[in-house]
This record gives C-alpha cells, structure tokens and sequence, in this order.
C-alpha cells in the first residue's frame, strides 16, 4: 500500500520555475516506477517524466532540458523540477507509484497539483 501525498503547485509566469514533491508512503518504495503526470482541460492524461527504482529517468520531447525528475530513497520522496514554464505546461500534475509488474492493484495515484503558467 502506498500513500501519494503532492505539494509545489501554483501560478507562476513564463519562465519562472517551479518544485513539485511527492511524499510516498507506505511498503516497498523503491521497488515502485514513479512517474509525473499532467493533464490539460480537454486533453487526456500524459505521462510526462519517469524514474525506475534503478534511477534510469526518461521524459517527454516537450519537457527535456527544462524539467528534472528525481527521488530520493531516505525521504521517500520524488520531485518535479520545472524550469522555463511555458503557458502550455498548465495542467493538473499528478504524481504516481506503479508497480503493476507486481500485480494489478500495485498503482497509485496522487491527488493532483494544480500548475498554472501565465504570459
């Protein structure tokens, strides 16, 4: 069982910078991917950033270059950190634990941040 608990949302200017955190909690941490979602108004939910229990990381074209995901294992932690915000990055972030090559029920969800980016 993992619990998601997100800060480091707001509203912020182009190019201004911003710091996601997911506080995990719960069994079997670093065994989980951990990823970054957003979702825009009208849009479905797009995974935009990755970090394996290895500490591989991938991202979406759109983002590479001016996000970072990280985790750290002593915190229980993963962040988002968003550099150079661009209108078009206004979306509902949401933080997420899978683990679903363990099992169907190993995913989990938080519960969204709201980042706004105003020109």
């Amino acid at each position: 069982q993992v619990q998601l608990v997100e800060s480091g949302g707001g509203l912020v200017q182009a190019g201004g910078s911003l710091r996601l955190s997911c506080v995990a909690s719960g069994r079997m941490f670093g065994l989980y991917v951990m990823a970054w979602y957003r979702q825009a108004p009208g849009k479905q939910r797009e995974l935009v950033a990755t970090v394996t229990a290895s500490g591989s990381t991938d991202y979406i074209d759109s983002v590479k270059g001016r996000f970072t995901i990280s985790r750290d294992y002593a915190k229980t932690t993963v962040y988002l950190q968003m550099n150079d915000l661009k209108p078009e990055d206004t979306a509902v972030y949401y933080c997420n634990a899978d683990g679903r090559h363990y099992g169907p029920h190993y995913n989990y969800w938080g519960q969204g941040t709201q980042v706004t980016v105003s020109s």
